[in-house]
């Protein structure tokens, strides 16, 4: 009765044990074997900074690590709070064996695990294959682990956010033209100023003299000349004029 009342205790304990939350979230088999790996090639530094690092389901499985050299890290300041945020910027969210990543055509975007952070493919052959200028020197330094990649890089990733903001320019060579002005704005047109000393006229000049008379139609006609009358005259009418001009001059004589 002892021995059963004892193992029975030990089950609870076992159950109680089993059941109860412990709060604490371990890290994955994969990512274990990973940081092992990591240690043995001499990358101590990036090992601490997984440590550090709260865990994240991102970080656990499913990944490639890119690593910066402890020598490298080393002229970096970090604060803890930015350790997470580092390490998903070296991270692809795949594993990624290094003929994997030579097959993706160069200049190619792919995500980190930052989403806001892109990495740029450049391969100029298997000693000069880069991303975002950052060249991968070790490849495949995990391989025991079946979700977990890790490459040796020869830099580090910053974030741009110092960028110039420059001025738009425009691709026109030809000077600007302003505007026409609308009419409301033209100025008004004034004759020319008169000459100093001459007075100006008034409006009695302008106006027609009250109480002139109209000119007449002989006024405005040519006078005609003696000549023009004996020509306008007729043959009879002509030896009537010589006839009466040759008595005058005889009674003039007597």
């Amino acid at each position: 009765m002892e021995t059963f009342t004892t193992l029975l205790v030990l089950l609870m304990k076992v159950l109680v044990c089993a059941t109860s939350p412990t709060g604490i979230p371990s890290k994955s088999q994969d990512l274990v074997v990973a940081t092992n790996e990591m240690a043995r090639a001499n990358y101590f530094s990036f090992v601490m900074l997984i440590n550090m690092s709260p865990l994240d389901q991102r970080l656990q499985e499913n990944v490639t690590f890119l690593m910066p050299k402890d020598r490298m890290l080393s002229k970096i300041r970090m604060h803890q709070n930015a350790v997470s945020g580092f390490l998903l910027r070296h991270s692809i969210p795949s594993p990624l064996l290094f003929d994997h990543l030579q097959h993706i055509p160069p200049g190619s975007l792919i995500p980190s695990s930052d989403p806001d952070y892109m990495l740029n493919i450049s391969n100029k052959g298997r000693k000069n294959f880069s991303l975002n200028n950052v060249r991968i020197t070790s490849p495949n330094l995990c391989t025991a682990g079946s979700s977990i990649r890790c490459h040796g890089i020869d830099g580090v990733l910053f974030v741009a956010t110092d960028r110039p903001h420059l001025p738009a320019c425009s691709n026109s060579s030809s000077p600007a033209v302003a505007p026409p002005l609308p009419l409301s704005d033209i100025p008004p047109s004034f004759p020319s100023p008169a000459p100093a000393g001459a007075a100006a006229p008034t409006d009695q000049e302008h106006s027609p003299k009250h109480g002139a008379a109209a000119p007449t139609d002989q006024e405005h006609s040519p006078k005609h000349s003696g000549s023009s009358h004996l020509e306008s005259l007729s043959p009879g009418g002509l030896l009537k004029f010589v006839a009466t001009s040759i008595l005058v001059l005889n009674v003039w004589v007597l």
